[in-house]
């Protein structure tokens, strides 16, 4: 089965400074039919002006990844990271027993456009850890590039695997489901059929009891995130 959430169905605030869409029930946008799905918590998209950000805040138990589309985005954490990310560059954030961090866009002229995704944890009151990691536009063309979880470049402490990839528009990517698990896959940029239904960007799709994904690009590259849940 696939249920398709399209991206105008998603909480939406604009701050001046940010702007941001919420797939999931986040912050001031309370939805009690979509609260998450399964360990998935939260995809926040968001778009931060120049010279501005997010401010010190704490988070404790959450597996924070985010994945910068286009822009820079400086992070601080009470860890003792200071680091940038750039497009194509992901982090990933363990929050344990707890951290501090902000994010800042330290250009003077242009935003920066990323996702922050919460996945909740198998084992709460770990010690906090930090990754980050860069990709290339080779590394996810024409596959699907495990990146977080079993196999990935970035290790998260839930069962639980997050990949990215780009099609080709009539290039098919697929994946194997085992039974029992499921998928949501989050269109990137572009337009994908995933398995059979036509989503744009922004848009996602819950898949359930199906034995695979078929992504095939549409009308040019069409760049997808999956996430792969027991």
């Amino acid at each position: 089965m696939i249920t398709i959430r399209k991206s105008n169905q998603r909480g939406h605030a604009n701050h001046g400074w940010l702007d941001t869409n919420h797939t999931f029930s986040f912050a001031s946008y309370y939805d009690p039919k979509n609260m998450g799905f399964r360990a998935l918590r939260v995809i926040n998209e968001d778009r931060v002006s120049p010279g501005r950000g997010f401010g010190s805040h704490p988070h404790r138990d959450m597996e924070i990844l985010t994945y910068v589309l286009s822009g820079a985005l400086t992070h601080k954490d009470s860890m003792g990271n200071v680091e940038t990310l750039r497009a194509n560059e992901l982090q990933r954030i363990s929050a344990g027993t707890g951290i501090v961090h902000s994010e800042y866009n330290a250009s003077p002229d242009e935003p920066v456009h990323f996702l922050q995704i919460w996945i909740e944890p198998g084992e709460h009151g770990i010690k906090p850890t930090y990754e980050q990691t860069a990709i290339t536009e080779e590394q996810k063309r024409g596959k699907l590039l495990p990146v977080a979880g079993e196999g990935g470049l970035l290790q998260i402490h839930q069962d639980a695997r997050v990949l990215i990839g780009a099609a080709d528009a009539g290039q098919t990517l697929t994946y194997a489901l085992t039974p029992s698990r499921a998928a949501w896959v989050h269109v990137v940029r572009g337009e994908a059929l995933v398995n059979g239904k036509a989503l744009s960007t922004s848009d996602a799709a819950a898949v359930t009891g199906e034995s695979s994904l078929s992504i095939q690009g549409l009308n040019g590259e069409g760049e997808v995130l999956v996430f792969d849940l027991a």
